[in-house]
């Protein structure tokens, strides 16, 4: 009796074994690193999912909005910000939704107003001043912003190096829109935009 229960043993710690290695697959270290306050310490499997968000609710710690009218340096129409008109979660889905400056302020506003955003409260604070992005006097050949709309980012939140990312959405269509998805240096080590780089996912 003890032949046969010795070799039923090791039978029964082989086969243990064998299905705890097919459970868990060995982790082949990734090349990807991350920072911010969102991101979880490495090192990551090659493949691991380390950062995601399906906008249950809008969070605030990780996307910082920005509120300047300087255009990104490319003359954008949008004057971003952070509003509940602009940019809410619903049933899941992150609404970038652009409304229009004239119907807060009139028409006439965009060819003689001046709108100055450098706000009094940290939250309200203009975020780039370059481009004359925190405060525009309009003429008729140099109208203010005319659209309302938010750019949000994850520069403090999340940035990671090496990875791949998906993204699903939805670009809207009309005058005055930029529509776009853009990976963008946390610093600027060869200099300012572009000499730093961008990789655009999507620009519409």
């Amino acid at each position: 009796m003890k032949r046969i229960s010795v070799p039923l043993a090791a039978l029964l710690l082989v086969g243990l074994a064998v299905a705890l290695e097919e459970q868990s697959p060995k982790c082949t270290v990734s090349v990807t690193t991350a920072s911010g306050t969102k991101a979880r310490a490495g090192p990551y499997c090659t493949g691991e999912l380390i950062f995601e968000d399906n906008f249950n609710t809008l969070d605030f710690e990780t996307w910082e909005h920005e509120n300047t009218l300087s255009g990104g340096g490319n003359w954008e129409f949008q004057w971003y910000l952070n509003h509940r008109s602009n940019s809410y979660c619903e049933n899941g889905i992150f609404y970038i939704r652009p409304t229009l400056l004239a119907d807060d302020t009139g028409e006439a506003f965009l060819s003689s107003g001046t709108l100055n955003i450098h706000g009094g409260q940290p939250a309200d604070q203009c975020t780039s001043p370059m481009f004359w992005g925190c405060e525009r006097t309009g003429s008729p050949t140099n109208l203010i912003n005319p659209i309302k709309s938010a750019r949000v980012r994850t520069v403090n939140s999340f940035n990671f190096k090496y990875g791949r990312m998906e993204v699903r959405a939805r670009m809207p269509t009309g005058d005055w829109l930029w529509p776009a998805v853009w990976l963008l240096p946390k610093r600027q080590v060869y200099g300012t935009w572009p000499a730093s780089g961008e990789i655009d996912l999507l620009e519409s």
